[in-house]
């Protein structure tokens, strides 16, 4: 971690301040826009004076005390919340101008901790191994875990200024699947082995939660509600969340996508159609029906389709009641006061990481004693990135093959899945906003 650190990753100073200086006059378009809103003016006026724009409090009285709207969501201490989803969940227009600009805000605040961690050019993020209860890495200074990915705006906006070293490019390798894989070390659960070998989970729920007889991946309205129900149903289920949860995110939320409350011709937008105008054409013309609908699904999800994970969880779980801890395959010990959803998800997530942790040493290893001028520089949840000369890229794309997914399970016999990885590279002098996947 300390040579990837070492390494470094180049970062272009001149794009930097030119993105900055464009964010900001973005920003402050945004902001004169709301300051000339009715919804503003009537804020201003119940205060008395100017409000403070990035105040949750004033903000929630506005809205909760004075305008009466219904919060969509509470806070844990039972107020309206003012988050980014609660707020856009409102569908105000005049306040979309106010989220717009603390969007940028955050787009911004990213360039300006690479300008500030950067020396010479050279921006050296930390990587922690002793800070995360579940035993992962983490970073700062700045975040190098953190950098936008999912939006498609904020990821170009501060990848754009990422660079490799000159006439090198940078090549993202990502372990396929794999916490969903090493859970099925400690659950034994067939029908999951199965789905990660020879089925697709993702499709088999999209099917049952849209009612699409048909399924075509290939098909662009398919592939997109595809993605809804692995981000939005399995993936949540998986980690503890519950039906109510994920009929809202499903119906309102999901993506980073307008999230407007349920009616016709609103919701998650795709294709030029709306997720809700789906679900109402398919019967269900409110958010209770469809909640009523995925419960039903919940009950098959854990009651048929994975019920020795089901078994296996309440069984962990009465073990760490009886023990006050868990231990891990990789031979670490988590104690404590924990909830049921962290005794199962640490005991997954803490070996997954390892299983990471392990590779990225004996690449190191490897890339040192190869003596290549490529290097790994970085390390995002269950990725690594590299700096890689083009000459060197197929014997290291090999290599990264045979450490991942030959050498790292005779090492640990107890991984009895096959792993998969997945890499994503960048030409030659891109930047990292420019990586696309390739084929190995």
């Amino acid at each position: 971690m300390a040579r990837a650190e070492a390494a470094g990753i180049r970062v272009d100073m001149e794009y930097m301040e030119t993105k900055h200086a464009h964010l900001t006059r973005q920003m402050a378009y945004q902001e004169k826009k709301f300051k000339e809103s009715k919804f503003f003016k009537d804020w201003e006026k119940s205060q008395g004076k100017e409000p403070n724009m990035n105040s949750p409090v004033q903000l929630a009285t506005f809205l909760y005390g004075v305008m009466k709207r219904k919060p969509p969501k509470l806070t844990k201490s039972g107020k309206g919340s003012t988050d980014k989803e609660t707020l856009t969940s409102l569908n105000i227009p005049e306040l979309n101008y106010h989220l717009e600009a603390k969007k940028l805000k955050k787009i911004r605040d990213y360039l300006d901790a690479f300008k500030r961690e950067q020396v010479d050019g050279w921006m050296h993020t930390n990587f922690n191994l002793h800070l995360v209860s579940t035993f992962r890495s983490s970073s700062d200074k700045p975040n190098f875990q953190n950098i936008p990915k999912r939006d498609k705006v904020a990821m170009r906006a501060t990848r754009q200024a990422l660079y490799p070293r000159k006439g090198h490019q940078l090549l993202e390798v990502d372990y396929g699947q794999l916490e969903v894989r090493i859970s099925t070390c400690v659950n034994k659960d067939p029908q999951l082995i199965h789905d990660i070998l020879k089925g697709d989970m993702h499709a088999d729920m999209c099917k049952e939660i849209f009612q699409i007889k048909n399924f075509d991946n290939n098909n662009k309205d398919h592939h997109y509600l595809r993605a809804a129900t692995k981000n939005g149903f399995v993936f949540p289920e998986f980690y503890g969340d519950y039906f109510k949860n994920c009929a809202e995110a499903l119906a309102c939320q999901w993506g980073e996508l307008p999230k407007t409350r349920w009616k016709a011709g609103q919701g998650v937008e795709f294709e030029g159609k709306h997720l809700s105008d789906h679900l109402i054409a398919q019967g269900f013309t409110t958010l209770d029906k469809f909640t009523l609908h995925l419960k039903k699904i919940e009950e098959d999800f854990w009651g048929k389709r994975y019920k020795v994970y089901a078994r296996w969880k309440e069984k962990h779980w009465r073990q760490y009641q009886k023990d006050g801890y868990i231990e891990m395959l990789t031979g670490f010990r988590c104690q404590g006061v924990m909830s049921k959803n962290d005794v199962s998800n640490y005991v997954i997530q803490g070996p997954a990481f390892h299983c990471l942790l392990w590779s990225f040493i004996r690449l190191d290893e490897f890339i040192r004693e190869y003596k290549l001028n490529s290097r790994i520089i970085g390390q995002v949840h269950d990725s690594i990135v590299f700096d890689v000369h083009p000459d060197e890229r197929e014997e290291l794309i090999k290599l990264v093959r045979d450490v991942t997914t030959v050498l790292l399970p005779k090492a640990w016999d107890w991984i009895q899945i096959p792993l998969d990885v997945d890499f994503e590279i960048c030409g030659v002098d891109e930047s990292w906003a420019e990586k696309r996947k390739l084929e190995v």
